[in-house]
Protein backbone atom coordinates (compact mmCIF):
# COMPACT_ATOMS: atom_id res chain seq x y z
CA UNK A 1 0.00 0.00 0.00
CA UNK A 2 1.49 3.70 -1.13
CA UNK A 3 -0.28 5.99 1.49
CA UNK A 4 0.20 9.72 1.97
CA UNK A 5 -0.10 11.57 5.65
CA UNK A 6 -1.93 15.17 6.50
CA UNK A 7 -1.85 16.93 9.35
CA UNK A 8 0.38 18.02 12.35
CA UNK A 9 3.04 15.45 14.49
CA UNK A 10 2.54 13.02 12.23
CA UNK A 11 5.91 12.04 12.93
CA UNK A 12 5.35 8.96 15.13
CA UNK A 13 2.06 7.58 12.55
CA UNK A 14 4.76 7.35 10.12
CA UNK A 15 6.95 5.27 11.76
CA UNK A 16 4.31 3.07 12.88
CA UNK A 17 3.19 2.77 9.07
CA UNK A 18 6.90 2.06 7.71
CA UNK A 19 7.36 -0.38 10.13
CA UNK A 20 4.35 -2.30 8.74
CA UNK A 21 5.61 -2.12 5.06
CA UNK A 22 3.49 0.78 4.15
CA UNK A 23 5.40 2.85 1.29
CA UNK A 24 4.80 7.09 2.50
CA UNK A 25 4.46 8.99 -0.58
CA UNK A 26 4.05 12.67 -0.91
CA UNK A 27 0.67 14.17 -0.40
CA UNK A 28 0.68 15.70 -4.26
CA UNK A 29 1.80 12.13 -6.01
CA UNK A 30 -1.02 10.66 -8.07
CA UNK A 31 0.63 6.96 -6.73
CA UNK A 32 -1.10 6.82 -3.14
CA UNK A 33 -3.42 4.57 -2.08
CA UNK A 34 -5.06 6.19 0.55
CA UNK A 35 -4.53 10.07 2.52
CA UNK A 36 -4.20 9.27 6.61
CA UNK A 37 -5.93 12.51 7.80
CA UNK A 38 -3.92 12.88 11.15
CA UNK A 39 -5.82 15.43 13.74
CA UNK A 40 -9.20 16.23 14.24
CA UNK A 41 -12.21 16.83 12.41
CA UNK A 42 -10.67 20.37 11.05
CA UNK A 43 -7.88 17.42 9.40
CA UNK A 44 -10.37 15.62 7.73
CA UNK A 45 -12.42 18.70 6.12
CA UNK A 46 -9.29 20.15 5.08
CA UNK A 47 -7.89 16.76 3.77
CA UNK A 48 -11.44 16.58 1.64
CA UNK A 49 -11.02 20.05 0.20
CA UNK A 50 -7.43 19.18 -1.08
CA UNK A 51 -8.01 16.45 -2.63
CA UNK A 52 -11.50 15.34 -3.03
CA UNK A 53 -12.80 11.88 -4.09
CA UNK A 54 -9.55 10.66 -2.91
CA UNK A 55 -10.03 7.60 -0.05
CA UNK A 56 -9.15 9.04 3.13
CA UNK A 57 -8.56 7.34 6.56
CA UNK A 58 -9.05 9.70 9.47
CA UNK A 59 -6.99 9.26 13.13
CA UNK A 60 -7.20 11.22 16.32
CA UNK A 61 -3.94 12.91 16.87
CA UNK A 62 -3.29 11.13 20.75
CA UNK A 63 -1.40 13.86 21.83
CA UNK A 64 -4.97 15.58 22.30
CA UNK A 65 -7.23 13.58 21.68
CA UNK A 66 -6.39 10.17 23.30
CA UNK A 67 -7.88 6.74 21.77
CA UNK A 68 -9.32 4.03 24.18
CA UNK A 69 -7.61 0.81 24.34
CA UNK A 70 -9.28 -0.89 21.57
CA UNK A 71 -8.15 1.75 19.33
CA UNK A 72 -4.39 2.62 19.96
CA UNK A 73 -2.49 4.12 16.89
CA UNK A 74 -0.48 0.46 16.21
CA UNK A 75 -4.34 -1.54 16.47
CA UNK A 76 -5.43 0.96 13.85
CA UNK A 77 -3.44 0.49 11.63
CA UNK A 78 -3.75 -3.21 11.62
CA UNK A 79 -7.02 -3.09 11.55
CA UNK A 80 -6.51 -0.75 7.96
CA UNK A 81 -4.00 -3.13 6.65
CA UNK A 82 -6.32 -6.28 7.24
CA UNK A 83 -8.42 -5.15 5.26
CA UNK A 84 -11.28 -5.01 8.67
CA UNK A 85 -12.07 -1.33 8.06
CA UNK A 86 -15.68 -0.26 6.82
CA UNK A 87 -15.47 2.11 3.80
CA UNK A 88 -18.12 4.77 4.14
CA UNK A 89 -19.48 7.03 1.43
CA UNK A 90 -20.47 10.68 2.91
CA UNK A 91 -22.72 12.47 0.75
CA UNK A 92 -21.79 16.08 0.37
CA UNK A 93 -23.45 19.08 -0.13
CA UNK A 94 -23.91 21.67 -3.38
CA UNK A 95 -23.71 25.15 -2.63
CA UNK A 96 -24.96 27.90 -5.38
CA UNK A 97 -24.58 31.20 -5.35
CA UNK A 98 -23.04 34.34 -7.33
CA UNK A 99 -22.43 31.80 -10.12
CA UNK A 100 -19.83 29.22 -8.02
CA UNK A 101 -20.56 26.42 -6.55
CA UNK A 102 -18.63 24.59 -3.65
CA UNK A 103 -19.44 21.28 -1.87
CA UNK A 104 -19.19 20.70 1.42
CA UNK A 105 -18.89 17.54 3.28
CA UNK A 106 -20.56 19.07 6.65
CA UNK A 107 -22.42 21.80 6.15
CA UNK A 108 -23.35 25.47 4.28
CA UNK A 109 -24.40 28.25 6.15
CA UNK A 110 -25.06 31.83 5.04
CA UNK A 111 -24.45 34.10 7.70
CA UNK A 112 -24.97 37.82 8.24
CA UNK A 113 -21.70 39.71 7.22
CA UNK A 114 -21.72 42.85 9.73
CA UNK A 115 -22.03 41.24 13.45
CA UNK A 116 -23.93 44.35 14.11
CA UNK A 117 -27.02 43.47 11.94
CA UNK A 118 -29.43 41.18 11.57
CA UNK A 119 -29.54 39.19 8.48
CA UNK A 120 -33.12 39.53 6.73
CA UNK A 121 -33.99 36.36 4.09
CA UNK A 122 -36.56 34.38 2.95
CA UNK A 123 -36.69 30.31 2.32
CA UNK A 124 -37.97 27.94 0.03
CA UNK A 125 -38.10 24.31 0.07
CA UNK A 126 -38.88 23.13 -2.96
CA UNK A 127 -39.95 25.89 -4.90
CA UNK A 128 -42.79 26.34 -1.93
CA UNK A 129 -42.03 29.34 0.18
CA UNK A 130 -41.79 27.75 3.98
CA UNK A 131 -41.03 31.40 5.49
CA UNK A 132 -41.48 35.00 3.96
CA UNK A 133 -39.17 36.61 6.12
CA UNK A 134 -36.39 35.37 9.10
CA UNK A 135 -34.70 38.03 11.26
CA UNK A 136 -31.69 36.38 12.70
CA UNK A 137 -27.45 35.86 12.28
CA UNK A 138 -28.30 33.00 9.56
CA UNK A 139 -29.44 29.65 8.33
CA UNK A 140 -27.54 26.17 7.32
CA UNK A 141 -27.89 23.21 5.72
CA UNK A 142 -25.98 20.37 7.39
CA UNK A 143 -25.36 16.33 6.12
CA UNK A 144 -25.43 13.22 7.87
CA UNK A 145 -21.72 13.60 9.47
CA UNK A 146 -21.95 17.07 9.57
CA UNK A 147 -25.20 16.70 11.92
CA UNK A 148 -22.74 16.23 15.22
CA UNK A 149 -21.28 19.55 14.28
CA UNK A 150 -22.94 23.28 14.11
CA UNK A 151 -25.55 21.88 13.29
CA UNK A 152 -26.13 19.76 16.91
CA UNK A 153 -24.79 23.04 18.73
CA UNK A 154 -27.93 24.50 17.53
CA UNK A 155 -30.62 21.92 17.89
CA UNK A 156 -28.73 20.22 20.55
CA UNK A 157 -29.74 16.75 18.23
CA UNK A 158 -28.39 15.04 15.49
CA UNK A 159 -30.12 13.08 12.63
CA UNK A 160 -29.36 9.70 10.08
CA UNK A 161 -31.01 11.00 7.02
CA UNK A 162 -31.94 13.12 4.47
CA UNK A 163 -30.20 16.81 4.92
CA UNK A 164 -30.95 19.42 8.16
CA UNK A 165 -32.18 22.70 7.77
CA UNK A 166 -31.33 24.90 10.80
CA UNK A 167 -31.55 28.41 11.49
CA UNK A 168 -29.21 30.48 14.12
CA UNK A 169 -30.62 32.96 16.49
CA UNK A 170 -33.55 33.67 14.63
CA UNK A 171 -35.70 36.47 16.38
CA UNK A 172 -39.05 34.33 15.47
CA UNK A 173 -39.47 30.58 16.70
CA UNK A 174 -38.81 28.73 13.26
CA UNK A 175 -38.97 24.82 13.31
CA UNK A 176 -35.67 23.39 12.38
CA UNK A 177 -36.54 20.48 9.70
CA UNK A 178 -34.71 17.24 8.51
CA UNK A 179 -35.43 17.34 4.80
CA UNK A 180 -35.42 14.65 2.13
CA UNK A 181 -32.22 13.90 0.62
CA UNK A 182 -33.38 15.09 -2.30
CA UNK A 183 -35.24 18.71 -1.63
CA UNK A 184 -33.88 22.04 -2.20
CA UNK A 185 -33.63 24.72 -0.50
CA UNK A 186 -33.49 28.10 -1.72
CA UNK A 187 -32.27 31.35 0.20
CA UNK A 188 -32.91 35.02 -0.98
CA UNK A 189 -31.26 37.43 0.97
CA UNK A 190 -33.52 40.41 1.92
CA UNK A 191 -31.21 42.38 3.72
CA UNK A 192 -27.78 41.99 4.06
CA UNK A 193 -24.90 41.60 3.16
CA UNK A 194 -23.96 37.84 4.03
CA UNK A 195 -21.07 35.58 3.69
CA UNK A 196 -21.80 31.83 2.57
CA UNK A 197 -19.41 29.66 4.40
CA UNK A 198 -19.02 25.65 3.82
CA UNK A 199 -17.11 23.05 6.31
CA UNK A 200 -13.97 25.11 7.08
CA UNK A 201 -12.80 26.47 4.27
CA UNK A 202 -11.27 30.41 4.24
CA UNK A 203 -13.14 31.03 0.91
CA UNK A 204 -16.84 32.46 1.24
CA UNK A 205 -19.33 33.67 -1.28
CA UNK A 206 -21.01 37.16 -0.86
CA UNK A 207 -24.05 37.51 -0.95
CA UNK A 208 -25.90 41.01 -1.55
CA UNK A 209 -29.22 41.88 -1.43
CA UNK A 210 -32.00 39.98 -3.66
CA UNK A 211 -28.77 37.36 -4.22
CA UNK A 212 -30.31 33.37 -3.88
CA UNK A 213 -28.10 30.93 -2.78
CA UNK A 214 -29.53 27.42 -3.89
CA UNK A 215 -28.19 24.60 -1.41
CA UNK A 216 -29.05 20.71 -2.29
CA UNK A 217 -27.29 16.83 -2.07
CA UNK A 218 -24.71 16.52 -4.57
CA UNK A 219 -24.05 13.36 -6.46
CA UNK A 220 -20.35 13.73 -4.89
CA UNK A 221 -19.15 11.50 -1.73
CA UNK A 222 -16.88 11.46 0.42
CA UNK A 223 -14.96 7.93 0.67
CA UNK A 224 -13.94 7.80 4.55
CA UNK A 225 -12.27 4.30 5.80
CA UNK A 226 -12.32 3.47 9.81
CA UNK A 227 -15.45 6.10 10.34
CA UNK A 228 -16.03 3.95 13.40
CA UNK A 229 -13.01 4.35 14.84
CA UNK A 230 -12.89 8.12 14.37
CA UNK A 231 -15.77 8.46 15.97
CA UNK A 232 -16.01 5.82 18.41
CA UNK A 233 -18.31 7.02 21.87
CA UNK A 234 -15.39 5.50 24.10
CA UNK A 235 -12.73 7.58 22.80
CA UNK A 236 -14.77 10.26 22.89
CA UNK A 237 -15.57 10.29 26.29
CA UNK A 238 -11.92 9.73 27.31
CA UNK A 239 -11.34 12.46 25.32
CA UNK A 240 -14.30 14.53 27.05
CA UNK A 241 -13.05 13.81 30.77
CA UNK A 242 -9.35 14.92 29.30
CA UNK A 243 -10.02 18.42 28.81
CA UNK A 244 -12.26 18.13 31.63
CA UNK A 245 -9.76 17.96 34.07
CA UNK A 246 -7.45 20.14 32.33
CA UNK A 247 -8.95 22.89 33.01
CA UNK A 248 -9.85 22.12 37.07
CA UNK A 249 -8.13 24.32 39.55
CA UNK A 250 -5.99 27.12 36.26
CA UNK A 251 -6.55 30.52 37.11
CA UNK A 252 -8.56 32.50 34.96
Amino acid sequence: MKAALYGKNTEFLEKILLKKGVEIVESSSPLKDLLVCYGGDGALLSAELLYPGLPKMPIRDVETAPHCAKHSLERQIDLLLSGSLTTSLLPKLSGKAAGKEFFALNDIFIHNKNSFSALRYQIKIDDELYANEIVGDGVGVATVHGSTGYYKSITHGTFRTGMGLVFSNSTDLVNHLVLNEKSVVKVRILRGPAEMAFDNCAETILLEEGEIATIRQSDKVSVVRGLELFMCPECRRIRREQRKNGFDNKPF
